[in-house]
């Protein structure tokens, strides 16, 4: 699904030059779940925004689902974004003035879906994850637990084949982030790919595999011993 070759990303000020990613080499298969791990500071998020087509590399290749982008336009990248990719963050990023439900829908009418498959596949979600009873509360009403529920419900209502998650337990006590791991175990375990940042090592060991990051590369990946193949 995806494969990057000598990965770069570098961010350049009047006075300074970053290195965010320096040469990174990783490929992850459909279905799998990756952790990523490493300080503050080491290109987790910059990683994570490259992989979710949000922003182009500086250098290098990027392979997603057969299509090489690194050099696509903002438009090529956001149609393939929209139709491949849910995003779960850690400051949840609903938008206040919507309801549940509105938040959950928004991605169906960026694809077009008509209103009918929308309340269709909207209602589907929130009964699976237990939050058809606030469809009509706004976030502010919500606690952070059931903030998180909605994200994950607006991330997977249009099916998307790749969930990428940036410290998606990070706002929230541990029997919540326990409740977001097993929505994102729940997810793969039905076929999704799932790429995660966290501090957490406990969280990153869902995954079945971790990689580590330090000043912008790849330093060492740890597989499961049952994920070996």
């Amino acid at each position: 699904m995806i494969k990057t070759v000598d990965l770069k990303k570098i961010y350049t000020t009047e006075d300074v030059e970053t290195t965010a990613l320096n040469n990174v080499n990783i490929e992850i298969k459909a279905g799998e779940f990756v952790s990523i791990m490493g300080p503050s500071g080491c290109g987790k998020s910059t990683l994570l925004n490259v992989l979710g087509l949000l922003d182009n590399p500086s250098g290098g290749e990027f392979h997603f689902i057969e299509h090489e982008v690194s050099q696509y336009s903002e438009r090529q990248r956001a149609n393939l974004r929209k139709e491949n990719i849910g995003f779960v963050f850690q400051s949840f990023n609903l938008i206040d003035e919507l309801t549940v439900f509105e938040n959950i829908e928004l991605p169906l009418l960026y694809l077009g879906y008509s209103s009918s498959e929308r309340k269709k596949r909207v209602g589907e979600v929130m009964e699976h994850m237990q939050i058809a009873h606030r469809k009509g509360h706004f976030p502010q009403q919500l606690s952070g637990g059931q903030q998180q529920r909605v994200a994950v419900s607006r991330a997977v209502v249009a099916k998307p084949k790749l969930i990428l998650a940036d410290e998606p337990t990070g706002n929230l006590d541990s029997a919540h982030g326990d409740e977001v791991m097993a929505m994102l175990t729940e997810l793969n375990e039905n076929g999704t790919t799932i790429i995660m940042v966290t501090h957490s090592p406990a969280y990153a060991d869902y995954g079945h595999r971790t990689i580590h990051l330090f000043d912008g590369s790849v330093v060492t990946e740890n597989i499961k011993e049952k994920f070996h193949l």
